[in-house]
């Protein structure tokens, strides 16, 4: 039982309102796949999870085989997607635990096919996700090299192309020119694969395209759209959102004509994470006092500090010393001098009362204040993604 007072607090049923109140928002036949990759995004895999499925999501996107492993045994009966590739010797587990794979090459195939045929897959058995690059030049296979792949769905393949999948590089531009350029190349490979697949009963089932911010900034029309002239239903990948963050676009959308759902969005989605600590100790200390690591705070006049057990070493950036307030009894309270390893520490001078075991907020709300992840990006120069995923697995996550 860990004794340290540093904890995060996962609020499943947030996670389990913003699922379903996403789902109100997706096109009529559309499915969401709740991306839980990264520990889902650093709130606990095994909590979030479980609740996305209790709200009604049937799938689930992770990264890697093992945490497709991990998802499968929290939820066994949900479809988890691998949307971060396989890699040699991936192609077993894929099969003894029921994983859709995500592929783009050949090799991925060749190690699939092996691995069915050494457990006497039946044909057409194994379910993959074929992802075309758009133009994201990341992970994909580019439209030339679409014919050999689609070749490996022959009659007598182990493999049944369920979806075709891309991903959206800049879905939170207000603009939305880089997302249609994505789309008509989507279409082109969508013609393509439709002439490799006449029949329709062999043709793909989903069109997976777009994140959270596809699906609040008025995007997911035009997906539900392209999958329909294809005979194919729309999936959705929303992340962020899932965990109650809107995402920002730039630029931003002009007076007027920020689509519905991004407004209704700001009023209905819920934070799910709170991280928090407690003060392990106060002391006061006169003017001139030098604070931290090189000394890098010095006290202007006598001053009150309160030490916290949490540091770098937790996921509390570094670049915040010196520039950045937690809260703690519903006030803000600036770190001063270097965050060290372990600790950081806090001038409460202006806070009356502040003692041992107070509890402070690092991300998240306390009496009329709050801090966001935004907020952390923001005087960090990161985004909230990482804000939430370097939160170090020594940090507790606690169902509340």
């Amino acid at each position: 039982m860990p004794t340290r007072p540093c904890w995060v607090e996962t609020r499943t049923r947030s996670l389990e309102d913003n699922y379903r109140f996403l789902k109100s928002l997706a096109p009529a036949d559309a499915e969401l796949l709740a991306i839980v990759k990264a520990n889902a995004y650093g709130h606990s895999l095994a909590l979030c999870a479980p609740a996305a499925v209790r709200a009604g999501a049937r799938w689930l996107g992770v990264t890697s085989v093992e945490e497709g492993v991990a998802a499968r045994a929290v939820c066994p009966e949900a479809r988890v997607v691998v949307i971060g590739g396989l890699f040699a010797g991936d192609g077993p587990a894929v099969i003894a635990h029921r994983l859709t794979p995500v592929v783009w090459e050949l090799s991925q195939l060749d190690e699939l096919e092996d691995a069915a045929r050494r457990a006497e897959a039946p044909t057409g058995s194994l379910q993959v996700h074929l992802e075309i690059d758009t133009g994201m030049s990341r992970q994909g296979v580019s439209l030339d090299g679409l014919p050999p792949l689609l070749a490996r769905f022959g009659a007598k393949s182990p493999f049944r192309l369920e979806a075709v999948m891309t991903h959206l590089y800049g879905s939170d531009e207000a603009d939305g020119g880089a997302t249609d350029a994505q789309l008509a190349r989507l279409d082109e490979a969508m013609q393509q694969i439709a002439a490799a697949f006449p029949e329709a009963a062999t043709r793909p089932e989903w069109l997976s395209v777009g994140a959270s911010a596809a699906l609040l900034g008025g995007e997911a029309d035009a997906i539900a759209s392209l999958a329909g002239r294809f005979g194919l239903r729309a999936m959705l990948r929303p992340g962020l959102a899932l965990y109650g963050l809107v995402p920002h676009f730039e630029p931003p959308f002009e007076p007027g004509h920020e689509p519905a759902a991004l407004t209704l969005a700001r009023i209905r989605l819920q934070p799910v994470m709170s991280w928090k600590t407690r003060v392990a100790s106060v002391r006061t200390v006169p003017a001139g006092t030098e604070v931290g690591y090189n000394g890098t705070f010095v006290a202007t006049e006598p001053m009150r500090l309160a030490l916290l057990p949490v540091g770098y070493a937790d996921g509390l950036d570094r670049q915040l010393g010196n520039r950045f307030n937690l809260l703690v009894r519903g006030d803000q309270a600036p770190i001063v001098g270097r965050i060290s390893m372990d600790q950081t520490v806090l001038d409460v001078t202006g806070i009356p009362g502040v003692e041992a075991g107070d509890e402070v907020v690092i991300l998240g709300s306390q009496g009329a204040e709050a801090i966001t992840a935004f907020d952390h990006a923001h005087a960090a120069g990161t985004i909230p993604w990482e804000v939430f995923t370097r939160i170090a697995a020594r940090v507790p996550r606690v169902q509340v």
